[in-house]
């Protein structure tokens, strides 16, 4: 049997990149209902830089309660609910790689400031301690602060421009899952272990559109006989 996942990266409160995405989750759910979704949510989600996805505040989730009631109700048998940082970039700087370039003790305080922010939302029941780094970019040094902090997985990128960021401190890690399926940069394929990325930002190309949701329908019924869905700590 193939494993394989789906996930779906910047759930958020932004009205361009939001719970809409989840019709198209549904759509999936109605015709193979064991399929299984991974959700990272950046938990105050601010983009200061791309015209026409500029907030002028975070969206910090505690803030936003029909979100946070959207994501706690969410049938347990096909979704999980994950971390992809604090702002999710750099504010002023960069809407990506919030990561890349914090040192140890500014990533403990990330990490610490995320897990507040669920915490605020009473949701520290509902978000596992799975992570991915926005924009996949992550020191070594948030590798190790990652591990200190309680996250028990890492999901990450297979990517040179990526891996070159974790300077092999991902091989040290107990438990990363790399993902191998991006449409439409890396097609629909089936592996032995397969995940399945997605944004739910509307502006991106990656974005789970009604058409690539369809195509995603199509190609996975296809191999239906072959394919066991998985939450990530089970890949």
């Amino acid at each position: 049997m193939n494993k394989i996942n789906i996930s779906i990266d910047d759930i958020s409160p932004h009205p361009n990149s939001s719970t809409n995405v989840l019709k198209r989750c549904f759509e999936v759910i109605d015709k193979i209902p064991e399929v299984k979704f991974s959700l990272f949510v950046p938990v105050s989600y601010w983009r200061t830089q791309k015209v026409n996805t500029i907030t002028r505040h975070p969206l910090q989730i505690n803030f936003f309660p029909e979100f946070c009631d959207e994501i706690k109700n969410l049938p347990s048998e096909n979704f999980e609910i994950c971390y992809h940082g604090f702002y999710h970039g750099i504010p002023g700087k960069s809407d990506n790689d919030e990561f890349q370039y914090l040192n140890y003790q500014q990533a403990i305080e990330r990490f610490d400031a995320m897990f507040e922010v669920v915490k605020l939302s009473n949701l520290e029941n509902v978000f596992k301690k799975i992570f991915r780094p926005p924009a996949w970019r992550m020191s070594p040094e948030a590798i190790q602060a990652a591990k200190d902090s309680g996250i028990e997985l890492l999901a990450l990128s297979p990517k040179e421009y990526a891996r070159s960021t974790y300077k092999s401190e991902d091989e040290k890690f107990p438990k990363v899952v790399y993902y191998n399926v991006n449409p439409p940069f890396d097609p629909l394929k089936i592996y032995k272990q397969t995940e399945i990325v997605y944004h739910a930002c509307e502006w991106d190309k990656n974005y789970m559109s009604i058409d690539m949701t369809k195509e995603l329908i199509s190609f996975l019924l296809d191999n239906k006989k072959k394919n066991l869905y998985c939450f990530l700590e089970e890949m």
